[in-house]
């Protein structure tokens, strides 16, 4: 029995570590936006949402081959991200914080009701069912595997756009001094612009993830967005490298808590953590002191 209790416990960290992988593209996205323009997008676990059902009806309705569908699923939630700043984000840039969330809140609910009204309530999925790998007692989703690699590619390649571009540059530079960045010929407004459409571009790329492994239902996003919250704020708000070690965090109290009880109650310990570790970092655990 401990021999299998072994097993069963070390699939859940395995399980954590691949959950782990994608939650820290979707953070990277959400962080990415509010690092640059610190406006924290309430909707954004809504774009994972918008990605899904845009590939499902690409892919089931229209009849597109299914890595078509994602691509334009991409493109498409990108601009999506691009037109969410430029006209709902932007004029309330220098607004009150709470006028922000307000204003995003708002759009969460529209692009909620929105899909119920189009799609229906009912769960939908693509069909695609990959097989499991098999390594001894254990058994692992073959489709986990794929988005994990997937994400951590997305990861890599972000990082060294971010690095080595001329874009990827100003982006990171205008969130660390705004009002310096202007005197060196850099229009804060287009980077604003360029990175709502990448922030829109991460979250669609982990929707082509998620639409292999979940079914999708208006109100999906609501059961990424509150985590993908708490990852940000434990590692830092705008601060990538927190985010991403906070997302492994998450995924292993989520993944391993719900081997020992049910997997609502892994949701419950992991925001348990997280109210116990911003009394002790308010700031977060990662950020940067």
């Amino acid at each position: 029995m401990s021999h299998l209790f072994d097993v069963y416990l070390l699939e859940a960290v395995i399980n954590g570590v691949l959950f782990g992988g994608l939650l820290a593209l979707l953070s990277l996205g959400l962080n990415l936006v509010f690092g640059v323009i610190e406006v924290i997008w309430i909707c954004y676990g809504e774009l994972i949402m918008v990605g899904m059902y845009s590939i499902w009806w690409l892919f089931k309705v229209v009849g597109f081959p299914l890595p078509l569908a994602m691509l334009v699923g991409v493109l498409f939630v990108a601009l999506l991200g691009a037109a969410l700043h430029q006209f709902i984000i932007r004029p309330v840039l220098n607004a009150d914080p709470i006028n922000q969330l307000l204003v995003t809140g708002g759009v969460l609910f529209f692009l909620q009701a929105a899909a119920t009204v189009v799609f229906g309530i009912e769960y939908r999925n693509i069909g695609v069912n990959l097989p499991s790998l098999s390594l001894g007692e254990i058994s692992v989703s073959l489709t986990r595997i794929i988005g994990f690699v997937v994400a951590i590619a997305a990861i890599a390649v972000t990082y060294v756009f971010l690095s080595r571009t001329y874009v990827g540059t100003a982006i990171r530079a205008i969130s660390q001094d705004r009002t310096v960045m202007p005197l060196m010929g850099v229009n804060p407004a287009t980077i604003y612009l360029v990175t709502s459409a990448i922030g829109g571009a991460l979250a669609a790329l982990a929707s082509c993830l998620l639409v292999l492994q979940y079914d999708m239902h208006p109100a999906i996003g609501l059961a990424f967005g509150p985590v993908l919250f708490i990852i940000c704020i434990l590692g830092g708000l705008g601060n990538l490298v927190g985010g991403f070690l906070a997302a492994f965090v998450i995924a292993q109290f989520i993944s391993v808590g719900g081997y020992f009880f049910q997997s609502e109650w892994g949701y419950v310990i992991a925001f348990a953590f997280f109210i116990l570790a911003i009394f002790i970092r308010p700031a977060g655990l990662f950020a940067k002191r």
